[in-house]
């Protein structure tokens, strides 16, 4: 089954803060022909937050029953505390038919897609930034953390960072105040492998 698949799965990669979700933000206005499927998770919503549009919210019981049926393609504990993962059924629905598909994960989640997949469809994109404090400074944008929620966050970071380049298959700067740039260039090579 595995190997019947066309289509091509973008993986966006980088550590909480560095801006996936505000890129896959600009490309879905850009690109609405391509599939971006949703994550489950068990944290709770944020406000504003509705269940299917950013994110499936499930009971961490739900999730452990979705581990144990095989129903997701990869899964992670961020933070210590919280499962995030992505449904099987529906990049492989969408990788035979031939779609290009585009999702947002960190850096565990990208290893175990790789371990999954076949290489010819996977690329993964690792966005970078130039310092830790400009990554504190997007996290703490978001409202208010602990300092063990933040330090927490620096160390998964710091991981990920170590990896990025080793793992991925390009490396983007996430530059403050330079969205548009980091959204083209990541439109740049998602369209250059496509038409390869």
């Amino acid at each position: 089954m595995v190997n019947k698949l066309t289509g091509k799965l973008f993986l966006i990669v980088g550590p909480s803060g560095v801006g996936k979700g505000t890129v896959i933000f600009h490309l879905k206005k850009l690109h609405p022909e391509f599939d971006y499927p949703i994550s489950v998770t068990t944290r709770k919503p944020r406000p504003k937050e509705k269940d299917g549009v950013v994110y499936h919210f499930a009971t961490h019981k739900e999730f452990k029953r979705m581990i144990k049926e095989g129903d997701l393609l990869e899964y992670a504990v961020v933070h210590n505390k919280e499962y995030y993962g992505t449904l099987k059924k529906t990049i492989l629905d969408a990788l035979k038919k031939g779609h290009t598909v585009i999702r947002e994960v960190d850096m565990q989640g990208c290893e175990s897609i790789q371990k999954a997949l076949p290489h010819k469809n996977i690329v993964s994109i690792f966005l970078t930034v130039p310092n830790k404090q400009d990554l504190i400074d997007r996290i703490l944008k978001r409202g208010k953390l602990p300092e063990e929620e933040i330090k927490r966050r620096m160390q998964s970071a710091k991981r990920e960072f170590a990896k990025g380049g080793k793992v991925c298959t390009y490396q983007v700067p996430s530059l403050n105040g330079k969205i548009k740039k980091c959204v083209s260039d990541v439109e740049a090579l998602i369209l250059s492998e496509i038409s390869n």
